[in-house]
């Protein structure tokens, strides 16, 4: 056997790995399937019918969309959902339920005294679903995007909604990984299946609120001004920030005259209004700063819970 060859005791963690979230590996299978077939219909015969239906019903005074379009948009909002929330219940699943039980059951003990160090056991846990989880997420985004960027039939929908945003790029990749890494944290200090399960929920929904109201801060706004008489002139379809007054000098306030009179702009020296605001340009370093943050908190996450297991088993 060469040096590269991987020995026993080092495929005995991830052989077990495997038998244990077999279940869940046949589920996230079924899965991606399942919502790859619907984002590929939506993208191909779906779309073409949504397309067709579009073009024989609309005239200028009246828009009757129909069932082909209504199913097409109902797919879309399926597969969005579905690339969005059920990669990251699956590691919440894989990080807290599975960790916090086999402890709770004493089986990683078991696990530890048959040639498994806990450091090994636990990076097998995290790295097969980390990987499957990936991989899968990865593929789902790339059919999202695909059927995003095909524009067959006016949608009502934009690069900045909330959801889209998010699946159309690396971020769907990330939260799983995020909700892995605090899911087995939650696990490991709970000691238990369920609340182990119920404090990767909750520490998740935490991050992601935070990360979500930090995100669009991380890259530096577009400002658009208007004068007295335009108002607020932010573009739309774009992601917005703060608006507020301009002064005479250039300084950016809050805007004093909300519901004031015709006289409140001249008494505070107001000439304008500015508005902040990304566009779609922006949409990769958004992206990529947002995921940089949320693979980094994951990081930290899963060192604290390498840290946690070292400090209970020295």
């Amino acid at each position: 056997m060469t040096a590269l060859a991987m020995s026993p005791t080092t495929a005995r963690p991830r052989r077990a790995v495997l038998r244990l979230h077999r279940p869940a590996l046949i589920l996230w299978g079924v899965f991606v399937a399942a919502v790859s077939a619907v984002l590929l219909w939506a993208y191909g015969p779906g779309g073409n019918a949504a397309g067709a239906a579009w073009q024989r019903k609309c005239t200028p005074d009246l828009c009757d969309v129909g069932y082909a379009i209504d199913i097409y948009h109902l797919a879309y909002r399926f597969s969005e959902a579905a690339v969005d929330f059920l990669p990251v219940l699956v590691a919440l699943w894989a990080g807290g339920m599975l960790i916090g039980r086999e402890l709770e059951h004493g089986t990683a003990e078991l696990a530890w005294t048959q040639s498994v160090s806990p450091t090994r056991w636990l990076a097998a846990k995290l790295a097969v679903p980390a990987a499957l989880l990936t991989a899968g997420t990865t593929l789902l985004g790339l059919l999202h995007r695909l059927l995003f960027d095909a524009h067959q039939v006016p949608k009502g929908w934009n690069w900045s909604d909330s959801g889209t945003f998010e699946a159309n790029g690396p971020i769907a990749i990330a939260y799983p990984l995020l909700a892995l890494a605090l899911g087995a944290l939650a696990g490991l200090i709970a000691g238990r299946a369920l609340p182990g399960l119920i404090g990767g929920i909750l520490a998740t929904a935490t991050a992601t609120t935070l990360i979500g109201l930090a995100g669009p801060h991380l890259v530096p706004w577009k400002i658009s001004v208007g004068d007295l008489k335009d108002g607020y002139a932010a573009p739309s379809g774009v992601i917005h920030g703060g608006e507020g007054a301009v002064t005479s000098t250039g300084a950016h306030i809050p805007d004093p005259c909300v519901g004031a009179g015709k006289a409140c702009p001249a008494a505070h020296d107001i000439v304008g209004y500015y508005s902040e605001y990304h566009p779609s340009s922006q949409f990769w370093p958004l992206q990529l700063t947002q995921t940089a943050l949320i693979l980094t908190v994951a990081a930290l996450a899963t060192a604290a819970a390498f840290t946690l297991l070292r400090r209970r088993t020295a």
